[in-house]
């Protein structure tokens, strides 16, 4: 989001691209309170858009009037054109197809892309050990995260209940 508001901050428009609506709607409530105090306008992309609205969004985002565009596959269609785009943040690369992100690159030509990745696949590492793609590592965890715990038991409804009642 640093970097966002550096490339929104120079006059250019970003774009999330987020391989599930549930991640791209993360994404959209944590920009919206991280940029809640600045003249940022945000919009959302996605299969679940409602058509008037997206009608809308994809005017606004051709005029320049929304800064930054987040969104699922959706964002891949070529109904998509950007006043100025100024950087592609690609989450979850992995999700995404070599076609899919190769027509991203096509899309917006001469754009810096970030790419995203708690599991790079091997291709990204390929590139990153050959120079031909920049790494950086995030070796701790946030603040407040919860180690996952994993567990191999034979089946047991009482611990399939416990565990769901836990979780509630």
């Amino acid at each position: 989001l640093r970097a966002a508001l550096r490339v929104i901050a120079s006059g250019k428009q970003v774009t999330i691209l987020s391989p599930t609506t549930i991640l791209a709607s993360q994404h959209e409530r944590t920009a919206r309170a991280r940029f809640a105090d600045l003249p940022i306008s945000i919009a959302m992309l996605s299969r679940l858009t409602p058509k008037r609205d997206e009608k809308r969004i994809l005017r606004e985002i051709a005029e320049g009037k929304i800064d930054f565009v987040i969104g699922t596959h959706r964002l891949l269609s070529k109904d998509i054109s950007f006043k100025t785009i100024g950087l592609v943040i690609i989450d979850e690369e992995q999700r995404f197809g070599v076609r899919q992100k190769e027509r991203f690159k096509e899309m917006h030509t001469g754009v810096d892309m970030l790419s995203l990745s708690a599991t790079p696949i091997p291709r990204t590492l390929h590139l990153s050990l050959a120079r031909l793609r920049d790494i950086s590592t995030i070796q701790t965890p946030p603040p407040n995260r919860k180690s996952i715990a994993t567990f191999v038991l034979p089946y047991s409804t009482r611990i399939i209940r416990e565990a769901i009642a836990r979780e509630l």
